[in-house]
């Protein structure tokens, strides 16, 4: 299947953040195109890293940045990923949770086979190879809005690997030319959503909702490598196009349908990679970019003051303009991976136990 592309976005504002150098290639996939001589090669602004904008002093480096992102796509299904629990949004608080979204005791999962579907169907537009066999792992953190304690996701075997994405962006002095590029998608996987807290500043107290807990979401992990905000914005509204057309999920970005997390460091051309910071929870593309190029900014200018960057995870205000910090990943947290094997053993592929609702 052809997946539509995404013509006429534009580098620009990358351009008053920084400049593309030609000279080098950091083992990023190749995007072809027409350069300003006219021949055909490789384009002076594919999958080249970014650099500041700043004039560069003698013995002063530039910089280069590393982009990857986590792409979390509702599916566009009737039930939950496990239970029988109807999808609907802006529902009355609680009102669509069953005694498995609850984490009842005694309650076990039963696969919806719509959701299994979607995925398949969407690996096999964005060129991936698909698992015959695919497992469940449960990974365990604490949160108010996860009652069970643990998520259960894909992290060992995924329903699908190896994939890629191609989208058009426009680069030159007046953004005349149009080149593609392709980034290269590591998986994707069947998880559950979470519930949601919602924070009451006035009465200080968080109460919370879980009919969007156990939702089956898609999350399509890129391989890192973009190199700015808006040609990360522009991969995810192709994508975004593409789950729309597959009919696999709406990806309304207002509704919360379509959620990145954006995987941002910054390094010097030719030497290891920086210690990358995790931008969380972005569902606006415009945001998306805006993050991303102040982060990288932030980076460059926390490392050229002699400051270290932390391994950390921070969120976009949007009203200021800015990451802020939430949590530290200093010290590696354990989430405990567990297979989830029970009664029915959940597995795609010959006796797997499906659920027939859609």
């Amino acid at each position: 299947m052809a997946a539509p592309m995404l013509r006429g976005r534009c580098l620009g504002r990358c351009w008053a953040l920084a400049c593309i150098d030609s000279g080098s290639r950091h083992g990023r996939g190749a995007a072809t195109g027409f350069t300003s001589s006219g021949k055909r090669g490789q384009s002076f602004v594919a999958q080249q890293p970014l650099l500041t904008a700043q004039k560069s002093r003698k013995g002063e480096h530039k910089w280069a940045a590393v982009v990857g992102l986590e792409i979390h796509a509702q599916i566009a299904s009737n039930s939950k990923l496990f239970s029988g629990s109807q999808v609907h949004f802006a529902a009355p608080p609680n009102s669509l949770v069953s005694f498995f979204d609850a984490s009842l005791p005694g309650t076990l999962p039963v696969l919806n086979r719509r959701c299994v579907e979607a995925a398949v169907m969407t690996g096999l537009a964005l060129n991936c190879h698909i698992n015959k066999k695919s497992l469940f792992d449960r990974k365990h953190y604490f949160y108010a809005d996860l009652p069970a304690g643990y998520q259960i996701t894909q992290q060992r075997l995924p329903i699908a690997v190896n994939g890629s994405l191609a989208y058009s962006v426009c680069v030159g002095k007046k953004w005349r030319q149009v080149i593609t590029k392709t980034v290269r998608i590591k998986q994707i996987q069947l998880e559950q959503d979470s519930g949601k807290s919602l924070h009451d500043e006035l009465r200080s107290q968080t109460l919370i909702d879980l009919n969007r807990a156990g939702v089956g979401l898609l999350e399509v992990v890129l391989e890192p490598d973009m190199s700015c905000g808006e040609e990360a914005a522009t991969a995810v509204r192709e994508l975004q196009l593409i789950l729309q057309a597959l009919g696999t999920s709406q990806a309304n970005m207002a509704e919360g349908q379509l959620r990145v997390d954006a995987n941002i460091s910054v390094h010097h051309p030719g030497e290891p990679l920086g210690v990358r910071t995790e931008v969380k929870n972005l569902n606006s593309a415009r945001f998306l970019a805006r993050a991303i190029d102040y982060e990288i900014q932030r980076q460059i200018n926390e490392l050229e003051n002699g400051c270290e960057i932390l391994n950390e995870t921070r969120s976009f205000d949007y009203k200021l303009g800015c990451t802020v910090p939430m949590r530290d990943k200093e010290g590696k947290q354990d989430y405990r991976w567990l297979l989830l094997l029970s009664k029915y053993r959940y597995m795609f592929g010959a006796g797997a136990y499906f659920k027939s609702t859609r």
